[in-house]
């Protein structure tokens, strides 16, 4: 309780109430949140249990327009799925691949940038190049690569199980330059520092000193990174997922609803693909605005 008042208390609460895009744009996303985590219970239907569905269903119009129903609000797709369900549960798969991705690239960028920027030397020419040819590239073309040499080393079968590990990994590759940088940049500013010196003169470890000394001071940067990154990640993963080299069919995400609605969205059911998306547009600006507000927010220089 303790640590919670002290938070109500601080100027990070006090900017976020006085935001009220960032409050707005917080709700947004604690509602996008609890309806993709706590899909199977918040869900009208279960939307890939094929004994439920029925093929005579299929096609039916949002609630509003004149041949809806209250039974789907905003209506059903080929396969006679309910729509809302669909995408509750798609943004679980959108978010789970999200979140894993940006926090494999945070750590792996958090790691090389550390290595980097506290050796210096020939270790930090070496890594910063390979950041910076890959920098060169877009992510959805690094992305693309990486699943397609997992598609090429591993057999179909296991390729189809761990499909959503691969995406993450690919997304993760693709976005660690980014978080390698900034903590590379803050860390050679940090290694000599009084209180650096005076830790390696009581003979305290390198990587202790990077993980415990440094580290903590780059932390600001890093979280605002990390928040903005999460936008950029789901966005990748549904245009993977939109080309259809994303999460396999059995756990389709927000970009697989996309896409499978894009088939019939100039035959008139326009609500297949225009509902999922609406939400991840509302997932992915949700989440951006909560990051530029953070950023202004820990900029000492913008209070």
């Amino acid at each position: 309780m303790g640590a919670v008042s002290r938070f109500l208390e601080s100027d990070l609460f006090w900017s976020f109430r006085r935001t009220p895009t960032a409050v707005l744009s917080a709700i947004v996303a604690f509602v996008i949140v609890v309806g993709a985590v706590f899909a199977p219970w918040l869900a009208p239907y279960n939307p890939f249990d094929l004994a439920s569905l029925d093929l005579m269903d299929a096609f039916n119009p949002p609630a509003f327009m004149p041949e809806g129903t209250a039974a789907h609000l905003i209506g059903t797709d080929d396969q006679g799925r309910d729509v809302l369900s669909a995408i509750m549960y798609g943004a679980r798969v959108s978010l789970l691949v999200g979140v894993s991705a940006t926090a494999f690239a945070l750590i792996l960028g958090v790691l090389v940038g550390l290595l980097a920027g506290y050796a210096g030397g020939a270790v930090d020419a070496v890594l910063m190049r390979i950041a910076d040819v890959q920098l060169t590239f877009p992510n959805i073309l690094i992305a693309l690569l990486v699943d397609g040499v997992a598609r090429a080393v591993l057999p179909r079968e296991v390729h189809d199980e761990i499909a959503i590990y691969v995406v993450i990994v690919a997304i993760g590759i693709s976005d660690w330059p980014r978080f390698a940088r900034t903590v590379r940049g803050s860390a050679l500013v940090e290694r000599n520092k009084e209180y650096v010196l005076a830790a390696r003169v009581i003979g305290i470890s390198p990587a202790r000193i990077m993980l415990t000394h440094v580290l903590p001071n780059v932390l600001g940067p890093l979280l605002v990174l990390a928040t903005l990154n999460l936008g950029l990640a789901i966005v990748s993963e549904a245009t993977l997922s939109f080309l259809g080299v994303g999460v396999p069919p059995t756990q389709p995400s927000l970009g697989t609803l996309i896409r499978i609605g894009n088939d019939f969205l100039f035959s008139g059911e326009w609500w297949i693909t225009v509902f999922p998306g609406v939400a991840l547009v509302a997932m992915v600006l949700s989440v951006n605005l909560l990051g530029d507000w953070l950023r202004d927010a820990l900029n000492p220089r913008l209070r």
